[in-house]
């Protein structure tokens, strides 16, 4: 039987940068991930009995407020002591002032390539979790400048996490040229068109993670297992993610193939499960983890934040994945056993406990 690779743990980063300015050719990333994207104010209700009907009024037994969207993956990146950056558009409001506050104050996340802007409002969305699932309803406007112009140049950065739209970003061929690896995800299609053209556009990525209806769409596969051996043709790595399923994960430059099966873990709210799916997988790809031992990190990762209302708040932190750990580990199950290389990763001091979302949106005073 062949020898396990070495596990390396995750280091834990130097202070934030205090400049905004990238560094020079041939320095050091001054971060281990670079995003961008909207970030929303989230308001979450969770136990609702049934959905709204017209002309009626439901209440739901609880309520939460964080910052949402791509504020998702940078509170997840961040909880496992990745260097974080966000370029984003926030409001001139109390929500703006709210998300700004929980991701640079609370969570560490850098936010030197982000903007204010007076007169454009926070975006917003409700989402209601109910049966194990959620519907959203979002209002918001474009922001006011393009990535490309606040991330012109882009800092130096190990990876980016990108998610792949309608128009390609300069910033990004730029970081790959500074020799980040590029993770992308992509959304829904609204014209539920499918577009194969799609896949073309993914062969300058490193790794894909899409969700297994989009994979399935895309590649007109009837599993995700062959979406995903069909999307190797055009990506280095591929994940498919299938909810509380697990997740596949095929390399193409080495033919391996990972099917890893979901938690037994009850939850309560799925909202951001797939950004703190791909936080896992990052942080195992800048650690030089075997294939497997990202997947199922990663698949821990999700299993632990859909416990907890909220996307972006539900991220699990190092200290949470030690409890889990420590819980279930000396249990006769087969699929946990898979997770005994937690015992060579896992950080000799955990950090600190995470916040999660709170019902009410609070600024505290300065000073």
């Amino acid at each position: 039987m062949a020898a396990t690779p070495p596990l390396v743990p995750p280091l834990v980063p130097p202070d934030p940068p205090t400049s905004a300015a990238g560094s020079g050719p041939g320095e050091e990333p001054v971060f281990d991930v670079l995003l961008s994207g909207t970030v929303f104010l989230d308001i979450i209700f969770t136990g609702l009995p049934r959905p709204p009907a017209p002309g009626t009024e439901v209440w739901a037994e609880g309520l939460g407020s964080c910052p949402g969207g791509i504020a998702n993956l940078a509170v997840a990146l961040s909880r496992l002591q990745l260097r974080t950056a966000l370029s984003a558009a926030f409001g001139e409001d109390a929500y703006g002032d709210f998300c700004w506050e929980v991701l640079s104050e609370q969570e560490g996340v850098d936010l030197s390539y982000c903007r204010r802007y007076y007169g454009w409002h926070s975006p917003v969305t409700v989402s209601m979790a109910m049966d194990r699932d959620r519907s959203m309803v979002t209002h918001g406007h474009r922001p006011p400048v393009s990535a490309d112009e606040i991330l012109n140049p882009p800092p130096r950065t190990r990876a980016c996490f990108v998610h792949v739209g309608a128009e390609d970003e300069r910033w990004v061929s730029q970081a790959k040229d500074q020799g980040a690896l590029l993770f992308a995800d992509i959304g829904w299609d609204r014209t539920e068109l499918w577009a194969p053209e799609l896949l073309r556009r993914l062969e300058r990525y490193d790794v894909f993670l899409p969700n297994d209806a989009e994979a399935q769409r895309y590649t007109r596969s009837d599993t995700p297992e062959r979406a995903a051996v069909a999307l190797a043709e055009h990506v280095p790595v591929v994940v498919v993610t299938r909810g509380g399923g697990g997740a596949v994960a095929v390399d193409s430059a080495t033919g391996e193939m990972v099917d890893v099966p979901g938690l037994n873990i009850a939850p309560l709210d799925s909202t951001g499960a797939g950004d703190v799916f791909g936080a896992g997988f990052v942080l195992g790809t800048l650690s030089g983890w075997p294939l497997a031992h990202r997947v199922r990190f990663a698949n821990l990762c999700a299993a632990l934040s859909v416990q907890h209302f909220g996307g972006s708040l539900s991220a699990p932190g190092w200290v949470d994945i030690a409890t889990w750990w420590r819980t279930v580990s000396r249990r006769a199950d087969d699929d946990l056993k898979a997770y005994s290389f937690l015992d060579d990763v896992l950080p000799g001091h955990a950090g600190v406990e995470v916040r999660r979302a709170s019902a009410t949106i609070r600024l505290r005073a300065s000073g």
